[in-house]
């Protein structure tokens, strides 16, 4: 008589979700409040500026800051609490089916486009560091690595080989997190001179 075998919950991914979520949900909150103290009055600073360099107020009024029609943070506040809900459903015990774990894998996808073109945008076009704006970086690069290999585990992408290769590379986040953080501020620096500016 064979065994049943229980799936087990992936704690883990759970978790790092709901904290993705919250952080990233803080650092939109944080720039839409900076944002609606800047119209009421447009003279306001940001109360992430710091120097000319290390701001916020650069990228609010800048276009890229309204990529589309609206403030990019309200963005934040609406996605950053799919993550939460999807973290807390996991520790509760929830699976999803593979069509859904593709709909979220795609939000990440976005997330991440939409990332490396403000990174793009804020280092060769704006010249600033916004500090919310980094938070928000930090916590959507990770998850999608996270998303990606969970997603892949989950065998979305069918193949048992997939999704072997997906559990291994997983223990790899962290580095591969911190290979990303790094490139980036490689190109901070040799664009901006961030060290010469401190």
């Amino acid at each position: 008589m064979s065994e049943t075998v229980t799936p087990r919950r992936p704690v883990v991914v759970a978790v790092w979700l709901i904290f993705a979520g919250i952080v990233g949900w803080w650092a939109a909150f944080s720039l839409t409040m900076d944002k609606f103290q800047q119209l009421a009055d447009p003279s306001a600073a940001a109360s992430c500026d710091f120097s000319v360099l290390v701001q916020c107020s650069a990228n609010l009024q800048s276009p890229q800051g309204s990529v589309f029609g609206f403030p990019n943070p309200i963005i934040g506040l609406a996605a950053w609490v799919a993550p939460i809900v999807v973290g807390m459903a996991l520790l509760a015990g929830a699976r999803f089916a593979r069509w859904f774990w593709a709909l979220f894998w795609l939000g990440f996808a976005f997330a991440i486009t939409f990332v490396i073109w403000l990174i793009s945008q804020s280092i060769f076009v704006l010249a600033t560091l916004c500090p919310w704006c980094m938070v928000t970086w930090s916590v959507v690069i990770p998850s999608f690595f996270v998303v990606t290999l969970h997603v892949l585990r989950e065998g979305v992408v069918p193949g048992e080989r997939v999704r072997h290769i997906a559990d291994r590379l997983m223990h790899w986040v962290p580095l591969m997190t911190l290979a990303a953080f790094v490139v980036i501020a490689v190109i901070a620096q040799l664009r901006l001179d961030v060290l010469g500016q401190i």
